[in-house]
């Protein structure tokens, strides 16, 4: 018998919307621009529901071209009082134009850009304890003060 790795499929977790304060440039660096986007607040639905707690941020590497290197990191607190930790690290392919749009409040096709990101969870709560032990793949939206994000299981 022939052992072949399992192909993968994709299982939807959640959606969630993450409200975006204004950007913090820390300006020019040798590979492009440093900033940190504070996260004000949110919430999640779906296997995971909840409200996105104060204190999270992406703290992002924007290169030359526009790609932003995003790595987030935030808490939700459940419905039931539970707390999840995200690091939501991935890539946001963008033209500078397309950035100029969306911050100036238009809806930009989401096809006209690339939002992907891995995120990884971790909780102490006994019942979410199953979010410890898996791989995510995460498709992103960018608004001008938000960020819609779905989550998927990767089986």
């Amino acid at each position: 018998m022939e052992l072949v790795p399992i192909k993968p499929r994709l299982e939807y977790l959640c959606r969630g919307e993450v409200l975006l304060a204004d950007v913090i440039k820390a300006g020019a660096v040798p590979y492009g621009e440093r900033r940190i986007v504070p996260f004000t607040g949110g919430h999640f639905e779906g296997k995971l529901s909840g409200e996105v707690m104060p204190g999270g941020a992406d703290t992002q590497w924007v290169r030359p071209d526009g790609t932003a290197v995003v790595d987030a990191k935030y808490m939700i607190k459940t419905q039931d009082g539970a707390i999840v930790h995200i690091h939501n690290h991935g890539l946001r392919v963008i033209t500078l134009d397309v950035v100029d749009r969306i911050s100036q409040g238009e809806s930009v096709d989401p096809h006209s850009y690339y939002f992907r990101t891995t995120p990884e969870f971790d909780t102490g709560s006994p019942k979410y304890a199953w979010l410890n032990n898996i791989v995510a793949v995460c498709s992103g939206i960018r608004l001008a003060n938000s960020a819609i994000l779905d989550f998927y299981i990767v089986r």
